[in-house]
């Protein structure tokens, strides 16, 4: 990371551990965090979510190197956060345009990078739904779209942490078979053209390359990966990008996600750490809806913390330093 500026390495330091490794926990979810707080009071919605992100924040950065949060529901959580633990703030609408082919992205109408910076933000997060094998006609409209971020984050001399979700158009069910076999090549190079220097991305936010409920020694079923082919793919990813990376848990239980960060660095995986939600959180929806705050803030304070404490062991074992 010797081509940052001193602005973004200082921003930098406060999202990173003692020994450099990006520990941060995601809660910018919004769409899909609604529909999994269905049963609770949907006419104060929006502040239940506001609720919920807050104690999801002071319970558990004390164990964080930083949290990621969204502006429309997030201010209070970040407000509440351990005084050590940096803060990177979502830049994009949830979800994408469904009216057309392509999931394309759109900002956040009242916010900007300069804005966001303000108010307190460490970091900007941009997430990206990206398929290599989409026309050019769809993937040359997203690139300038990064670009265009990338430029702002440079402008204003904040880090910016790119999140790339892979799809491929014809498969509707990403997490079966046929995608599985795909995912690998999907992963790989949109790794590889987003970290092109002219996107100014400084860290990416990335899966990882294989479905682990399709390897040997993970699979309950059909395993379309060896355990010596999965590693192989680990390993691509270093070869694809000098930028840090880092990986998200993409909903999987706590206890898959561990076990593939072990296993990522069994592969030599230079990932830089994670940015994880739901593996480290999502039990303590239901206890939200159905018990309360209370019973939730003690769920988090618990097995919240447990999880994180896990995570945080393997962490120190298996991810390498920004440097």
């Amino acid at each position: 990371m010797s081509n940052l500026t001193e602005g973004k390495k200082n921003y930098l330091d406060k999202l990173t551990d003692d020994n450099g490794i990006i520990n941060a926990l995601a809660i910018d979810q919004r769409g899909s965090l609604k529909r999994m707080l269905g049963e609770a009071d949907t006419e104060n919605i929006d502040e239940v979510l506001s609720t919920f992100k807050y104690h999801i924040s002071k319970k558990l950065t004390p164990y964080t190197s930083s949290i990621l949060l969204d502006p429309k529901y997030g201010w209070k959580g970040a407000n509440e956060r351990d005084k050590n633990a940096g803060l990177i703030m979502a830049y994009e609408k949830t979800g994408y345009d469904a009216t057309q082919p392509g999931r394309f992205p759109d900002l956040l109408e009242k916010w900007s990078v300069r804005k966001l910076k303000e108010e307190g933000a460490d970091a900007i997060k941009f997430l990206l739904y990206y398929d290599v094998s989409e026309p050019d006609s769809i993937n040359d409209r997203k690139k300038r779209f990064v670009e265009r971020i990338g430029s702002e984050c440079k402008s204003e001399d904040i880090p910016f942490f790119f999140e790339i979700v892979t799809y491929d158009q014809t498969i509707e069910d990403k997490k079966g078979k046929e995608y599985a076999k795909i995912k690998p090549g999907k992963v790989i190079e949109a790794m590889r053209e987003f970290s092109d220097e002219r996107y100014g991305v400084d860290v990416l936010k990335v899966e990882v390359p294989v479905n682990m409920n399709y390897v040997e020694g993970f699979s309950d079923g059909e395993v379309l990966h060896t355990k010596e082919d999965a590693m192989e793919w680990f390993k691509r990813q270093n070869e694809v990008t000098d930028i840090p990376f880092i990986f998200l848990s993409a909903g999987v239980s706590s206890e898959l996600f561990q076990k593939t960060l072990s296993f990522a660095g069994e592969a030599g995986s230079n990932y830089n750490g994670i940015l994880c939600g739901r593996a480290t959180w999502k039990e303590s929806v239901d206890v939200f809806v159905n018990e309360g705050e209370e019973a939730a803030a003690k769920w988090l304070s618990t097995q919240g913390k447990k999880n994180i404490e896990e995570l945080s062991e393997i962490l120190a074992k298996t991810a390498r330093p920004i440097e």
